[in-house]
């Protein structure tokens, strides 16, 4: 293995995956457009050893007490607290966005951390006394087994922060299988559970790309699987792994839209826009990438937006100038430059052109790509339908809210949505009759915290539970209900009958 390459962690360790016909990726530093190191890719042994490592770790980790394990999370979290600016250096060397976005990252996933540190209550059961003469039932939740994460480039620390605190606390073990972009934030937080008391092989990461997870996914001791990603590969993700019988949750792709009023504050719209469109290069699976101008506002809001959208900040992530940083990878710059090209092409308005961007003196090489903001957009445009995940925003005109409210209906995603009002009645109707899973009335990006649980709808979401939250605890555990009579010295004879107590 080369020494500088980055490996898997198995069983408490860094584990090299070092064989003679060993497979690397390239990471890459966006901003310069260097290769800063490389990452060795699983083969199936690799996987075969971290699955056997979290299976041998799997009786004794639920055996252990919820308060002990609630304990390891406390600490995690503290953990994590403290050592936050390292890892928002990490995540900004790897994947490119500003060191302020990293930060926020980090504490919306520590967030799930301390909702996990409360496992003790949320694993109890129910019970119900005589539920017949003498009969007792109740019911407990138990842990999967050996759960699995597969997670995307551009949250490199909070989606699987999403997973893996609530599988562990569950009483679960956990195999974390990071994108390759990135993959640096799983090695340093493993350790930091290390440090916190998990025991070895209860928490493992395995680098790799396909191969690793088709490996995964039809391994016979993996109980279940958490993904998030894009729409096709999601779709994958679910349609194998439920035919190898194993529990699965996996979130696609996005295409969010903002809904605004003609009574809608612009200057509160413009802010939420910038944030929602620009933040993180738009590569947010909850980024707003389709505002829809109700009425006669749109013109409004386009003479707004354009001047805002021109003077955006753009530079590498570690400048604390920089209000947008580099895309992830080459190949993903030019694709998004492509749905700009295409959008053109289809007759859509560009207003604002960053196809011409440059990174800063010194970043020349890097990733970038300026705002886009397109105008006109119509519904039946490739940049309309697909997901762009980049800093592309279109505005859509709609004479009047029922027509805005189908618009956004009609898309074959629901993952989140937004609308900006002063009329309540407007936004308690959107919100009761919009078909997405998570919806903002005047917030642009309505994630829930920690304490609820983050999904889509539609196409959005293959699966029944949505993450963390009550419904991450359903996700990783299963119930058992147990109903139990004690002999009370009388003995009737058997009973052939259906018991109806």
């Amino acid at each position: 293995m080369q020494a500088d390459a980055i490996s898997h962690y198995i069983k408490g360790q860094r584990a090299n995956g070092a064989t003679a016909d060993a497979r690397y990726g390239d990471i890459y530093n966006p901003a310069t457009g260097e290769i800063a190191r490389r990452v060795v890719l699983a083969s199936e042994a690799d996987i075969e050893q971290a699955v056997a490592a979290a299976k041998a770790a799997a009786p004794g980790w639920a055996a252990t007490t919820p308060l002990r394990r609630a304990r390891v999370m406390f600490k995690f979290k503290e953990l994590m607290e403290r050592r936050a600016p390292d890892l928002a250096a990490i995540i900004t060397a790897e994947h490119g966005k500003v060191l302020s976005d990293a930060a926020g990252e980090i504490t919306r996933g520590i967030e799930v951390i301390e909702f996990a540190c409360g496992i003790p209550y949320l694993l109890k059961g129910d019970m119900t006394e005589d539920v017949g003469g003498g009969v007792d039932s109740w019911s407990v939740r138990q842990p999967l087994g050996v759960t699995v994460g597969i997670t995307p480039f551009n949250f490199p620390a909070m989606v699987p922060l999403w997973m893996f605190p609530v599988a562990l606390a569950c009483g679960n073990c956990f195999i974390l299988k990071p994108s390759e972009r990135d993959p640096s934030a799983s090695l340093f937080m493993a350790d930091l559970l290390k440090e916190a008391g998990l025991p070895d092989g209860v928490f493992n990461v395995v680098q790799g790309d396909k191969l690793a997870v088709d490996t995964l996914l039809r391994h016979p001791d993996v109980a279940a699987i958490s993904f998030v990603g894009s729409t096709p590969i999601a779709e994958y993700i679910y349609a194998t792994g439920t035919a190898h019988g194993k529990r699965v949750q996996a979130l696609g792709g996005a295409k969010n839209h903002m809904v605004v009023m003609p009574d809608a504050d612009l200057n509160q719209v413009t802010d939420a826009l910038m944030g929602a469109a620009y933040g993180s290069a738009g590569e947010r699976c909850m980024a707003i990438s389709v505002a829809v101008a109700v009425g006669k506002i749109g013109d409004a809001l386009v003479e707004r937006l354009t001047p805002v959208v021109q003077a955006l900040h753009i530079g590498a992530g570690i400048d604390p100038t920089s209000e947008m940083g580099p895309l992830v990878t080459k190949t993903h710059l030019d694709k998004v430059r492509a749905y700009v090209d295409a959008g053109v092409a289809q007759g859509a308005k560009l207003v604002v052109d960053g196809r011409g961007f440059k990174g800063p003196q010194g970043y020349e090489n890097g990733f970038f790509l300026g705002g886009c903001l397109f105008d006109d957009v119509k519904p039946d445009m490739t940049i309309y339908k697909e997901e762009i995940f980049g800093p592309v925003l279109s505005v859509v005109r709609a004479p009047d809210f029922e027509s805005a409210l189908d618009l956004v209906n009609a898309h074959e995603y629901g993952n989140g949505t937004a609308i900006f009002t002063r009329d309540g009645d407007a936004a308690r109707d959107f919100a009761h009759r919009v078909e997405a899973g998570m919806v903002g009335i005047n917030v642009p990006i309505p994630v829930p915290m920690a304490f609820h649980s983050f999904g889509g709808w539609k196409r959005s979401l293959f699966g029944d539970h949505h993450m963390h939250g009550a419904e991450g605890v359903r996700f990783y555990t299963r119930l058992k209900t147990v109903t139990a009579r004690w002999p009370t010295g009388i003995r009737k004879g058997a009973e052939f009958v259906m018991p109806t107590m």
